[in-house]
């Protein structure tokens, strides 16, 4: 990692991964080889959902990476944010100070700040059940079938915030068979996790039940070398997690099925403390030796509780025709502790309380024959999201004013309802000529309220968030935004706005050879609009977020064991909702609101490829090459509006991504042994959307090997998965307070709070474990 940008590139280096990239795509797009017509009976046939229906991923238009059950088993992937390593263009990482919050970017498109209010880019959806806030969105892989990445706006068929793309996790189908699947894992840092999954028929072939289990555990990579409070658990990068499910299935008819999920997760990890990348101006504490220790003023805790249910009913009207109603309730709530300057004082301190619910309903019908196809919907959403976060400066407070410190409290609610109407049909035009045309409207409004205060204390979200602490009853900071309902002035009721909007798509597909297609498509999602949830004054909402998309791809079959898809893209990324310094009556009245005030464009080049040189061995390739930039972003002054793109850049967006997989599987007298390695590399990137960041990320790559055993029968297996085995430091969020400023002793202009803050969060170190497990 390096604390100061510096832009300057090897540029021969990128124009020759770049010319590599598009000889590879030209060379597979223009390449005739005979081989092609031939039967694809080598590589694996992947199905996947991407459109809502069940095809096979080399038949869809769209830019999509599945990873099914055998390959997250055979590499050890544990959550979801490792599945970034094999998809293009591609982030998902866990937020600064918490183990569970995900931030997920796709092609440039994504969400920076997950405080309520803002809406996701990325679209989560667990059994086609939207997962509506970042927070929990860290999923643990309990009993599943499969990962589904889809790269580029999902508008027509999944709606708002798909902006980017989605991730679709699919879990498994009950057999109607006695199952039982249990295994442990012990590995470096002490991890001891144990998971339990099984199936039990209660009325054969009609209703079944099954469960889930999994307590995961693992010291933390480092430590809080200094806490200001007593008792605290000093354990940094640490992880406590159990999670639950509880499934049943039943099958009234041949074509009537009904299915109830429940599930639960519990996460009591420590917060994570950030480390110092600047020595303090006001702590004498040096600057740790390791990325993963850090000091802290606030408590340890953290704790994430999420649980919901889904249910489905599905009824197969006839052969070609079925009907389908999946409903949801989510609830979540997080409590945690982020401690911006990571020192024992309490410089800027921020605990912070997310309590969100949300009822989804879906009505589907899909119909399919030769030649033509249709999915069709509505759907329904209404969810609250609010929260409640302390911003405590408790030095300043007594430095500055001689109080008992300070605080600036924001809470409020983000409330939407939404309606939408769906369809989207293919059909063929000849042999080899097909299309696909997708429209969604969907209607939403939202009401929003923020209280906005300073207090000359140190405050916090409820009584005993540190020991002996009292919170003064009701509200201690006045409502700043919303409605006066009986005009006396105050306000007392939310704010509220609505919008409505068309999402178009738009696909050609040829069939060059039966196993060469190639597409061109349009595409268009829309990210909600919002009211500030920091607001300080009464100000409007803003407009939705609109990603216009286009992309040409092959998906193509080579002989019987070359799989090469390519997908090059275009996006226009308009109206990014940015804080914005707006003048009111006098340039001294400059007051800071959220606005659209931000366009950014994006292209680039996807290229996937698996080999299967021979039935043992396999190889697989990803690469990601992306040039986005901002294109405007609007500052108005008191002298007019200002172009300031210059001063913005694209976060978490590599401008290449590349993974390198070996996979080789041997049979013997014990069973199957598959041998495991991968190599992933991101080019490096910047973690603010701020040119001048203090905080990038050098390219670095990742190596991973693992060996995965299986028994002759099937009930026994094991494997021992080493990640990270160059011990790679890495940064994957952080937060930047300061300026340069050669002038100062120190070099740098104090931010908020006083001191020189510039904290980086890291990913993992090098890990080791071994599982073992039987099943029946």
């Amino acid at each position: 990692m390096k604390i100061i940008n510096n832009t300057s590139r090897i540029t021969d280096t990128k124009q020759l991964f770049n010319q590599s990239l598009c000889a590879m795509a030209v060379g597979a797009i223009i390449s005739t080889n005979v081989y092609a017509q031939q039967d694809n009976v080598g590589l694996e046939r992947i199905e996947v959902t991407a459109r809502k229906t069940t095809e096979s991923l080399q038949e869809v238009p769209i830019a999509v990476t599945s990873i099914g059950e055998m390959e997250l088993n055979a590499l050890g992937i544990a959550v979801i944010t490792e599945i970034q390593q094999f998809s293009p263009n591609t982030t998902l990482q866990n937020s600064r100070g918490t183990n569970s919050t995900l931030t997920a970017f796709i092609r440039g498109v994504g969400q920076q700040d997950p405080l309520w209010g803002y809406e996701p880019g990325v679209g989560i959806y667990v059994d086609d059940v939207y997962v509506a806030r970042p927070q929990g969105a860290v999923l643990d892989l309990l009993d599943v079938e499969r990962i589904e990445v889809l790269r580029g706006p999902q508008g027509s068929l999944y709606g708002k915030n798909t902006i980017g793309g989605a991730i679709k996790y699919v879990t498994k189908e009950m057999s109607g068979d006695t199952a039982f699947n249990m295994s442990g894992t012990i590995g470096s840092y002490a991890q001891r996790d144990i998971k339990v999954t099984g199936q039990i028929p209660v009325i054969e072939d009609k209703l079944y039940v099954g469960l889930g289990y999994a307590n995961l555990n693992r010291d933390g990579f480092g430590q809080y070398l200094e806490s200001d409070l007593p008792n605290q658990d000093l354990e940094n990068y640490n992880k406590d997690l159990w999670a639950a499910r509880f499934n049943v299935e039943f099958h009234a008819t041949d074509d009537l099925f009904f299915r109830v999920r429940w599930d639960k997760t519990e996460d009591t990890s420590n917060s994570k403390g950030g480390y110092r990348l600047l020595p303090s101006r006001l702590t004498d504490a040096p600057v740790p030796n390791s990325v993963f220790d850090s000091y802290t003023s606030l408590p340890t805790f953290n704790s994430v509780e999420l649980d919901g249910y889904s249910w489905l009913a599905q009824y197969d009207v006839l052969e070609a025709l079925q009907v389908k109603y999946i409903g949801s309730h989510r609830e979540s709530y997080s409590a945690t502790n982020i401690d911006f300057d990571s020192t024992a004082l309490d410089i800027f301190d921020v605990p912070a309380e997310y309590d969100d619910s949300n009822d989804t309903h879906e009505v589907n019908l899909s119909y399919g024959v030769d030649g033509l196809s249709f999915v069709a919907g509505v759907y329904f959403y209404d969810g609250e999201s609010c929260g409640n976060f302390d911003a405590i400066l408790g030095f300043l407070g007594r430095a500055a004013f001689a109080t008992p410190g300070l605080t600036r409290e924001v809470s409020g609610c983000n409330n939407s309802e939404s309606q939408a109407v769906y369809g989207q049909s293919s059909f063929d035009v000849s042999d080899k000529l097909s299309m696909s045309v997708g429209l969604r409207y969907t209607k939403e409004e939202k009401s929003a309220t923020v209280n906005n205060g300073l207090i000359f204390d140190n405050v916090y979200p409820y009584s005993d968030w540190i020991p002996g602490y009292v919170r003064p009853e009701g509200d201690i900071v006045p409502q700043v935004l919303g409605t006066d309902s009986n005009n006396d002035g105050v306000l007392d009721a939310p704010a509220k706005d609505d919008w409505s909007r068309l999402t178009p798509s738009f696909s050609v597909e040829y069939q060059y050879a039966k196993n060469i297609m190639f597409y061109a498509s349009y595409a268009q999602g829309f990210k909600s609009g919002t009211f500030n949830p920091r607001a300080t004054i009464n100000e409007p909402s803003v407009d939705p977020e609109v990603v216009d998309s286009f992309e040409v791809g092959m998906k193509s079959d080579w002989n019987d064991n070359l799989r090469a898809n390519v997908t090059l893209f275009a996006l226009d990324h308009k109206d990014r909702q940015y804080i914005s310094v707006l003048p009111v009556s006098s340039p001294e009245d400059l007051q800071q609101i959220l606005g659209n005030v931000g366009s950014s464009t994006g292209q680039g080049v996807e290229a996937e490829f698996t080999y299967a040189a021979t039935d043992d061995l396999t190889f697989d390739i990803a690469l990601g090459y992306i040039d986005a930039e901002f294109s405007e972003v609007i500052q108005e002054t008191v002298d007019g509006p200002v172009d300031i793109s210059d001063a913005f850049a694209i976060a978490n967006t590599p401008e290449y991504t590349a993974n390198f997989a070996a996979n080789y599987v041997w049979s013997s007298d014990i069973g199957d042994l598959v041998f495991s390695a991968n190599y992933y590399y991101r080019d490096d990137y910047t973690i603010t959307e701020t040119a001048n960041s203090l905080i990038t990320q050098d390219g670095y790559g990742l190596l991973n090997m693992s060996v995965s055993w299986t028994s002759v029968e099937g009930d026994w297996y094991g494997g021992i998965h080493a990640k990270n085995l160059t011990d790679e430091e890495y940064v994957v969020g952080g937060y930047q307070f300061v300026t340069e400023n050669s002038d100062d002793p120190t070099g740098y202009t104090a931010g908020t709070g006083g001191d020189n803050t510039l904290i980086g969060y890291y990913g993992d170190p090098l890990t080791i474990s071994l599982t073992v497990g039987y099943r029946f």
